[in-house]
């Protein structure tokens, strides 16, 4: 039983970083099994979820000082159009970092532009916690 909430964990930490993994067919596959609790599962779900972006927060308040570098994963383009993009929507903007492809970086923009931890942790985990709630009422909804 250890071993699926862990699964999960994993599953959603992972899928919060820019690693290509999906935390939304775990919990679903868990949920249809039966065999377990509707918000233990939501709780690590989120958790497992919020610590990658968390990761990705910490990166991106780190990343900048080596942006010289050759290996550099984001072009000076990029990050600019980024930085802009956040300035023009700000913190606000963090309610789509459940969103698959924007969402992670999105969170790591947070980080380059020093939003605060507190209404970071706050808005991604209402916002991601908001996204594994309305997958597991629909699941649970299309089960009957």
């Amino acid at each position: 039983m250890f071993g699926a909430y862990f699964g999960l964990f994993f599953a959603a930490f992972g899928a919060a970083t820019l690693l290509p993994l999906q935390s939304e067919a775990v919990l679903v596959g868990l949920l249809l099994s039966g065999k377990y609790g509707l918000w233990s599962l939501l709780a690590v779900a989120t958790l497992g979820n919020v610590l990658g972006s968390l990761v990705n927060w910490w990166l991106g308040r780190s990343i900048e000082r080596f942006r010289d570098r050759r290996w550099f994963p984001v072009s000076p383009r990029h990050l600019e159009k980024a930085r802009v993009h956040y300035q023009r929507y700000g913190h606000w903007s963090l309610l789509l970092s459940w969103v698959p492809v924007i969402g992670d970086p999105l969170t790591l923009v947070a980080g380059v532009m020093r939003e605060p931890l507190g209404r970071f942790l706050l808005i991604v985990t209402l916002a991601k916690g908001a996204r594994y709630g309305v997958l597991a009422f629909a699941t649970l909804g299309w089960m009957g």
